[in-house]
């Protein structure tokens, strides 16, 4: 039940931001650019923001997908717009790779030219076999793969679903050979009909899979187990220290000032708190940080770390752009 104070409460927490933002925050409307087609997940997620944020600012917050080059093109769009905070990009791990894998190619720098705003949440990854695989857990698996040669699919070099089982390789030893796909849906087809042996897939598309009955689950990728699969175990479990996520978050251009920055920020977990939207969130396996975790700058540092562990093992395996 709520209670009168607790409704005055988040009754004030709203009227208190909105003076802040009308100083803060510019009054066009804002872009969120999705570096990826419409339809997938992230996109998903993405436009469950910009319809929460519409409903608490004067201003209208638009999705934009700008896919293709593995999603430089949108990132590039937004590391030239304004710095009023009218244009944020809305990404994922895959902005932790692009130095690595793009070198002096990039017209811009991830790093430099990115401020980060908010980590809107954790997405795991699920490890799946065809239901015909004699695979069932983490240990098993790993001794199939040590058994001979085996292959595994993915959604393209560099992607969250290749470095997850090259991590898994660089951690335990065993080897399989990758096989890169045009998304990870082509690459289900192939482990459906048993040309390769397995596929690391984002929950968000691949709890389906598995509750359906179409793929066996083996274990997910997070740290710990994952709310749209809770029944499965962690890699971690039997691997300890693996993790192996995709993750969405909220990047302004370099230089927009600080207190722009920490109005959107503040706006965006306003936005999402509610019992709906984090379930919402929850059912598309998305992790949301800790509240002491909500702020700018401990989104920096998660993004930091990752873009320092991924960059650490692509040079290690000798991964290339495709």
């Amino acid at each position: 039940m709520v209670t009168r104070r607790g409704l005055l409460a988040g009754l004030s927490l709203s009227w208190l931001a909105m003076p802040r933002l009308a100083h803060a925050w510019s009054d066009r409307p804002v872009r969120l650019v999705v570096p990826y087609a419409a339809g997938g997940p992230t996109d998903a997620v993405a436009r469950l923001l910009a319809e929460r944020l519409s409903g608490n600012l004067p201003q209208r917050v638009v999705v934009e997908n700008r896919a293709g080059a593995g999603a430089l093109l949108g990132t590039e769009a937004v590391a030239r717009a304004s710095k009023d905070g009218s244009t944020l990009l809305f990404t994922t791990v895959v902005h932790a790779v692009h130095r690595a894998l793009h070198g002096s190619r990039l017209s811009f720098d991830p790093v430099a030219d990115f401020t980060p705003v908010a980590l809107v949440g954790v997405v795991p990854q699920v490890i799946l076999v065809p239901p015909s695989s004699p695979v069932r857990d983490v240990p098993g698996l790993l001794a199939f793969l040590r058994s001979g040669q085996h292959s595994y699919g993915s959604s393209g070099a560099g992607g969250s679903s290749h470095l997850g089982v090259e991590l898994l390789k660089s951690m335990t030893g065993v080897q399989a050979e990758h096989i890169p796909y045009r998304g990870t849906a082509p690459a289900v087809v192939d482990l459906l009909a048993g040309r390769i042996a397995l596929v690391m897939d984002s929950v968000a598309t691949g709890a389906a899979q598995v509750r359906g009955g179409a793929l066996r689950g083996i274990a997910t990728t997070g740290p710990q187990r994952s709310s749209a699969l809770p029944e499965l175990p962690t890699v971690a479990e039997t691997v300890p220290g693996f993790a192996a996520t995709t993750w969405n978050a909220v990047l302004a251009p370099a230089g927009a000032p600080a207190p722009v920055v920490s109005a959107i920020s503040d706006e965006i977990w306003l936005a999402l708190r509610d019992p709906a939207t984090m379930s919402r969130l929850a059912e598309v396996g998305v992790e949301v940080p800790a509240p002491t975790d909500r702020n700018p700058e401990a989104a920096g540092r998660f993004i930091a770390a990752e873009t320092a562990k991924w960059e650490k093992l692509i040079a290690e395996a000798g991964i290339k752009a495709e």
